[in-house]
């Protein structure tokens, strides 16, 4: 997701709607074959210069993009188009009738912030909200999340608990668990989780949870969860997220090639499973799998949260998903923060 939003397309009236054109274009393109200039004008019914234009957007975004004289214009990364309708088709007659709505849209500030704004969901059920390109998206304490159109799955999922759930700050370890289980359903072994929200493959950053609360005091609580999930960032992007500091991979560079609109059908039905057993036990059915996949059990750690800093050994996570940390001072509990492992 880029730093800094950039000025909307213009828009242009379709069979669909008003459709920028560059998401029209994204689509021509998204099997991954090159395509003359003149043929995308003709079937989009534009000329040869806003086509162009156009390819510069999408290149501004940060997809990568091939002009050939003489051969035309490709993406060299293949992607469906995130489609609503083939995702929910997609899941289990139980998992649809809790979903309320499922949209996707070409380009938004941030998914997390338009559910936030809406009405919450009735009680049990969920709103559904993909975005190909977000201009302010972000993870935890605000940094920016990176990834261009077609090259991962980036939703946000509104759930309304009846009454706010015991164990709620472990909510992200949960959906860190979902998905992982998603993730299986595809082929991928050997990811793991980096408390407190971090989906990893090896040492580098796969994908990331985040969890944003509106709660009434005595009432229901509405979370709104964003899950961002890498999926064929390409070798550039990956590059300038190493030079930004953090350590990035895809699906694509461990030989996954799985559908966005099946990836993202996963994660919804996991995440659905998985909210309904944490609103009846809390943490406890997840914790297991949780300490399983913990990737920073027995390694020595910084912690740097609101209670204070440390240095010491990652023990792991207690009954109710606090970090557990060995300390030269005695045993220490973070219930938030962030943790760098020391070489």
């Amino acid at each position: 997701m880029a730093r800094g939003a950039k000025a909307a397309p213009a828009a242009r009236r379709g069979r669909s709607g008003e459709t920028p054109l560059i998401a029209e274009l994204f689509a021509r393109l998204a099997d991954g074959k090159f395509h003359s200039g003149e043929e995308l004008a003709r079937s989009l019914g534009v000329t040869r210069s806003a086509v162009w234009k156009a390819a510069g957007e999408l290149r501004e975004r940060g997809a990568t993009l091939h002009a050939v004289r003489n051969r035309g214009y490709r993406i060299p990364q293949r992607s469906d188009p995130l489609d609503a309708a083939k995702i929910r088709e997609r899941l289990a007659r139980e998992v649809r009738e809790r979903v309320v709505s499922i949209e996707n849209t070409w380009s938004i500030a941030s998914t997390n912030s338009a559910l936030l704004e809406r009405a919450n969901p009735q009680s049990g059920h969920s709103e559904v909200l993909l975005a190909e390109y977000q201009s302010a998206g972000r993870g935890r304490r605000g940094r920016a999340w990176l990834a261009p159109p077609g090259g991962a799955v980036c939703l946000s999922l509104s759930w309304t608990f009846r009454e706010v759930p015991r164990d709620l700050g472990a909510l992200g370890l949960v959906i860190g668990v979902c998905a992982l289980r998603a993730l299986h359903e595809h082929g991928l072994a050997g990811a793991s989780l980096k408390w407190p929200n971090d989906v990893l493959i090896g040492e580098k950053k796969l994908g990331g949870v985040l969890i944003e609360l509106r709660a009434e005091s005595a009432g229901p609580a509405c979370v709104v969860i964003g899950i961002g999930l890498n999926v064929c960032l390409g070798a550039t992007l990956l590059q300038r997220i190493a030079e930004s500091g953090t350590a990035a991979t895809d699906l694509a560079s461990v030989g996954i090639s799985a559908s966005r609109n099946a990836v993202a059908a996963s994660l919804i039905s996991a995440c659905i499973h998985g909210l309904t057993g944490f609103e009846r036990e809390g943490l406890k059915p997840f914790i297991e799998e949780w300490r399983t996949a913990d990737a920073l059990r027995g390694r020595p750690v910084n912690v740097s949260a609101a209670a204070g800093n440390a240095r010491g050994i990652a023990r792991g996570i207690d009954v109710h998903g606090a970090l557990v940390v060995e300390t030269p001072q005695g045993v220490r509990r973070f219930i938030s923060g962030d943790v760098t492992v020391r070489a």
